[in-house]
């Protein structure tokens, strides 16, 4: 083994006083002395248990890696393989897929190697665990053409392993490539789940195509996992991302059972579309049916509430999220601040914004258009100065709203300065610049 050394395997193996209570409460069964003594965080502990193990026993190893591996600790999951490899223990089905699994995440792409020879020679390279858990690791670590072969020198795949390889293919965005195994898949009759059906239907969403995502609707429905809440939410956004609302209101209304999630992409598509009312009205009734908002359904309501009209309601909403005490994340916060801005009230705006205990480029931004927005140009330049003091880094549009906040303030000298600073000005940019010399009749 190559990927540690054996000062740090003897660290790993410190020895450390055994779990005296343990021991005596289960003399003779080391298995569950292991579990214990792995739960309660003493591993010199666990693995001094297994001196008392016959060589044959992988099952108590497979129990102490797996432990190391749902604490995160990838490195004690390859020390103790190493120990169970140095101890003559031989791994079976279910000892390699985590060992696989370490490799991953410690990005260890040699040794995942190095492991992958040990499974051929073992002979469980026609395992379904093992590949899969081999496309996955070669799907992250060296590409998803490097799973591909893996998945086609195996022999014939389950769902399981042809949903990762589309997964694997969308992640490196190829939504085209995913939905060409998708259509594979359904041509040599694989069985057919929810999670395939939604991995390609959020290919088709990726891909922009309402061709191909109806083709997958329509099998969907042939398999009878159309109304699947997995299946039915990931057609709702593939349609949403598609442009097409009515066909997602028609998916939305036949759902047997709906879920916070189900109600969120419908109230997004409706906003995104333009559709404050109706957006408005399905987030009451998800209220009225007894579905808690979440952070995201309370952001996707908000951009509803940015207009004066409007402006009730999203107080209501924000009444709501200070009532119930929601820990609100950066993304509610700006929601909430850009809502005020965009309803008429700068002021509340200004008191979110000075709560802040964390802001980001997108805060500032939307603090600085808004003094800009109401007249305030002057409080939205000195706000970019004090911007430019912080750890923030700009972005073209802040120097977009600090010129527009010049603008309002006829401050021509730093428009012209901050004009300059934007890499490539939009019309919209020219215009306002041009506005400014205009009002200060310098043109």
């Amino acid at each position: 083994m190559e990927v540690l050394s054996s000062a740090q395997i003897q660290r790993f193996f410190k020895t450390e006083d055994p779990i005296k209570q343990t021991q005596h409460k289960h003399p003779h069964d080391p298995q569950i002395s292991i579990r214990m003594a792995a739960k309660s965080g003493l591993f010199a502990a666990a693995h001094q248990t297994f001196d008392e193990i016959p060589i044959s026993d992988t099952f108590a190893w497979n129990s102490l890696i797996q432990t190391h591996l749902t604490n995160g600790d990838s490195c004690r999951v390859v020390s103790t393989y190493h120990q169970m490899l140095v101890r003559g223990v031989r791994p079976d089905r279910h000892t390699l897929p985590r060992i696989l699994t370490a490799c991953r995440r410690l990005g260890t792409l040699s040794f995942g190697k190095q492991v992958h020879g040990q499974a051929l020679k073992l002979g469980f390279s026609p395992d379904h665990y093992v590949i899969t858990a081999l496309m996955e690791m070669y799907g992250r670590l060296d590409g998803a053409d490097m799973a591909k072969w893996v998945f086609d020198t195996s022999p014939k795949g389950n769902s399981v392993s042809w949903t990762l390889l589309a997964r694997l293919y969308m992640m490196e965005d190829k939504p085209s490539l995913a939905i060409d195994m998708f259509n594979q898949m359904v041509e040599v009759g694989a069985e057919m789940d929810a999670m395939a059906l939604a991995t390609a239907v959020g290919a088709c969403g990726l891909l922009k195509s309402l061709r191909e995502g109806r083709n997958v609707h329509k099998i969907a429905t042939k398999c009878g996992l159309e109304f699947d809440v997995l299946v039915s939410n990931s057609l709702l956004k593939m349609y949403i991302d598609c442009g097409s609302i009515k066909e997602a209101r028609a998916v939305f209304d036949q759902m047997p059972s709906k879920d916070a999630i189900s109600w969120t992409e419908m109230v997004r598509g409706y906003v995104k579309k333009g559709g404050f009312n109706e957006g408005l009205k399905l987030f009451r009734q998800m209220n009225m049916d007894g579905i808690k908002p979440d952070l995201l359904s309370i952001s996707s309501i908000l951009p509803a509430c940015a207009r004066v009209a409007a402006h009730k309601h999203g107080k209501e909403i924000h009444g709501y999220l200070l009532r119930n005490r929601i820990d609100l994340n950066l993304i509610v916060q700006n929601a909430v601040m850009d809502m005020y801005v965009k309803s008429g009230s700068i002021e509340s705006a200004s008191k979110i914004f000075a709560g802040m205990k964390e802001k980001d480029v997108i805060s500032w931004t939307v603090m600085i258009l808004g003094y800009s927005l109401h007249g305030q140009g002057e409080l939205g330049v000195a706000l970019f100065r004090e911007m430019e003091n912080s750890d923030i880094e700009m972005d073209q549009f802040t120097y977009a709203a600090v010129l527009h906040a010049c603008c309002t303030a006829r401050m021509v000298e730093e428009g012209r300065f901050y004009f300059n600073c934007i890499r490539a000005p939009k019309i919209t940019d020219c215009a306002l610049m041009v506005a400014l010399l205009a009002r200060s009749w310098t043109i």
